[in-house]
């Protein structure tokens, strides 16, 4: 097990090894909230605009645009308004792989089952935080982070191969979360619960 950190908010942020990056330049002297606003609000327009459906470069826009969040990455996330950092980088996810698919006429059960593993591995670090089973550090890397999901999805529109992309990056996450949830979950989930029943007697 790896202790939970100071802030469960920096936790539900799901920041890959690019968005890491970005906050350790800033050292953690950015409010997190203001850029990820500013990037959610970019990445929409471009997303009305019709970018996802756009050949070339221009398909990367809306993930270029939500990394101004990145930096926000080392901050503690101990503002009143913080909270909503979490919810507006999946809100922004969601919405731009489910746009780059249908755009590009990925058969929807691929659009699904993609977001649908991101979905499992976000529930399943909020269940984990809440139980103070915290997962792996190397996990967030693996997983790709919000951030680099968005690039590989962005990836597969330039290349023009974003049904292959859908299904293989799917099928990666399945695996790489379940099995990972699962191990974990089989392996500790006494020691789980002790340490939560004596944290709270403490």
């Amino acid at each position: 097990m790896t202790q939970v950190p100071r802030s469960a908010l920096v936790a539900y942020r799901d920041d890959g090894a690019l968005s890491r990056g970005m906050g350790l330049l800033v050292a953690g002297q950015l409010p997190p909230l203001p850029p990820a606003l500013a990037g959610a609000f970019v990445t929409a327009v471009l997303l009305l605009v019709g970018v996802a459906g756009s050949d070339g470069l221009a398909v990367f826009a809306p993930a270029v645009a939500l990394l101004l969040a990145g930096p926000g990455s080392s901050h503690l996330h101990d503002g009143r308004l913080d909270w909503l950092v979490p919810p507006t980088l999946r809100v922004t996810e969601y919405v731009f792989v489910a746009s780059v698919g249908f755009a590009r006429d990925v058969p929807p059960v691929l659009i699904f089952a993609l977001i649908g593993a991101m979905a499992f591995h976000h529930y399943d670090v909020v269940y984990r935080v809440r139980q103070r089973v915290y997962p792996p550090s190397w996990l967030a890397t693996a997983g790709l982070g919000w951030d680099g999901r968005m690039l590989m999805v962005a990836l597969g529109g330039l290349a023009g191969r974003v049904t292959l992309l859908f299904a293989l990056l799917g099928l990666y996450l399945w695996c790489l979360l379940l099995w990972e949830s699962v191990t974990c979950w089989m392996a500790a989930p006494r020691s789980g619960v002790e340490t939560a029943d004596l944290g709270a007697r403490d």
